[in-house]
């Protein structure tokens, strides 16, 4: 795969200045029309050490405008980011509509590392690797362009290169230990490195491995590659009608997951009582010990308007110490996460060691209310089965535990909620005009719920569903739940 990067590629200095006025130009003008555009742009800058990263890279910020561009290194992880799953720290950097992100170390840089160090086996790099191909797969899903360039030399070039930075006083600091260790391994790298591209270079996302022993060569095959391919974006983009989101109303069979309920279960005032007291003893003593097993928690409840979350939340809250748990109460996405991929104002609340998380409505709202109200285009909402419980399996394999509550009442029922609502004053706060609204849809919500149960209730984060006519019994059940979770968590 690297040979035909090693073959002495090389660009006079006359041709370089004059091919450089014309891409600089044309790189700006390309950069404010993507400005404008429902595009974002990754780009990643990989590959052999001593090849000049650093240096192409400041000098694309110095030909574009580098009020557009972000440069993230993403070496070591912080402290903060080794609480949470390893993708976390790059999609919270993601960037918005209209703006650039050049990553020096990337989702590629651990799992090729810690292969030649022989940290992983065969399978748990081919896995990561599967993991990066479908990350990158959902990025243009959601319009990122991705770009990656691998910096290529040989290893007698290297070599030479790290000699040279080394006997330069100017230059000695930029060499170190590791820089050596690793070209000590050259064979090894290159070995995983082309694995690694082969098994995700696609026509969505290919890989443009760029010869780098000549500094010229080097530039203007990247500068050339991000203008092309830019180019070619914002012409497919003016040319494109812009897809019209419609709404989706399935309608529910006629025996289904939700009807086949029993929601005429029902829990005495006494009872209730009595296993409040003891659950709420459980569960503090539970969720205590959750940072001793580097564990985490988090509830995720759906269900229709007026199904009794919000009380079944204050009721689990209750029983944890109020330093441990965030409640985030999902609305429509503000102006900040329309600009950024689906996904990304979710991933940024994932909670660090120790900790639990409550979603009042979650990810799952592109299933339900954004299909239903026809808030996003049909392919939008149809793949996003596949990328929640991506999503939610990278999650669990890191240690947090995902449980999801969808919590039942029949129509007529909340009809009474409704109207009991509207004549209480401290309640009405609850009602609104949407809700009466999305009544209307109510066969159209349970069709999606069915859908949506049934495409995502996996075994690292299974659907529970709860009967919720009568309070007391939903509330006993949804903290019994946390508690048979919390210790399975503990016990792994």
């Amino acid at each position: 795969m690297f040979e035909a990067a090693e073959v002495g590629n090389t660009i006079d200095k006359a041709t370089y200045k004059k091919a450089a006025v014309k891409i600089r130009e044309a790189l700006l003008n390309v950069q404010r029309e993507l400005a404008g555009s429902k595009h974002s742009v990754v780009v990643i800058v990989a590959g052999v050490e001593g090849t000049g990263k650093p240096e192409l890279v400041n000098l694309l910020l110095e030909w574009m405008d580098a009020r557009g561009i972000e440069t993230h290194s993403m070496w070591n992880p912080s402290d903060e980011e080794r609480e949470r799953p390893p993708y976390w720290r790059f999609w919270r950097v993601l960037p918005p509509r209209g703006r650039m992100a050049v990553f020096f170390d990337s989702w590629y840089t651990s799992p090729i590392i810690n292969r030649v160090f022989k940290r992983t086996d065969q399978a748990e790099f081919d896995q990561e690797l599967s993991d990066i191909a479908d990350f990158e797969e959902m990025l243009v899903r959601e319009n990122v362009i991705v770009l990656k360039f691998w910096m290529h030399v040989s290893k007698s070039f290297q070599k030479m290169r790290l000699k040279e930075l080394e006997a330069d006083k100017r230059t000695r600091w930029r060499v170190n230990k590791t820089d050596w260790q690793y070209f000590d391994k050259y064979d090894s790298f290159r070995e995983s490195s082309e694995h690694a591209l082969r098994k995700t270079s696609t026509s969505e996302a290919p890989w443009h491995i760029v010869e780098a022993s000549d500094e010229r060569y080097r530039t203007l095959t990247v500068a050339k590659t991000i203008l092309e391919t830019l180019s070619k974006k914002m012409e497919q983009s003016r040319g494109q009608p812009a897809i019209k989101a419609q709404p989706d109303r399935p309608k529910p069979a006629r025996r289904n997951l939700i009807s086949h309920l029993d929601n005429a279960l029902k829990l005495g005032a006494k009872e209730y009582g009595g296993e409040l007291d003891r659950l709420y003893e459980k569960i503090n003593r539970l969720t205590r010990k959750l940072y001793e097993k580097r564990r985490s928690l988090i509830c995720v409840f759906e269900g229709p308007d007026a199904a009794g979350k919000g009380g079944a939340i204050r009721r689990l809250i209750g029983a944890i110490d109020a330093r441990q748990y965030t409640v985030h109460s999902v609305a429509a996405p503000t102006d900040e996460e329309r600009v950024r991929p689906y996904l990304w104002r979710f991933w940024r609340n994932i909670p660090r060691l120790g900790r639990v998380t409550i979603f009042d409505r979650s990810w799952y709202g592109r299933v339900l209310v954004e299909r239903i109200e026809g808030f996003c285009a049909p392919e939008d909402w149809k793949r996003a089965y596949s990328e929640i419980n991506a999503f939610e399996e990278q999650v669990a394999r890191f240690g947090i535990h995902v449980v999801k509550f969808w919590l039942d009442v029949t129509a007529d029922e909340q009809l009474r909620r409704f109207n009991d609502r509207e004549i209480t004053p401290y309640k009405q706060y609850k009602l609104t005009e949407e809700d009466w609204r999305n009544r209307e849809k109510f066969d159209a919500y349970t069709a999606a719920a069915c859908d949506m149960i049934e495409k995502t209730s996996t075994e690292v984060a299974p659907w529970i569903l709860v009967e919720a006519n009568d309070k007391y019994w939903a509330r006993i059940k949804i903290l019994k739940t946390v508690c048979k979770t919390l210790e399975k968590t503990l016990e792994e």
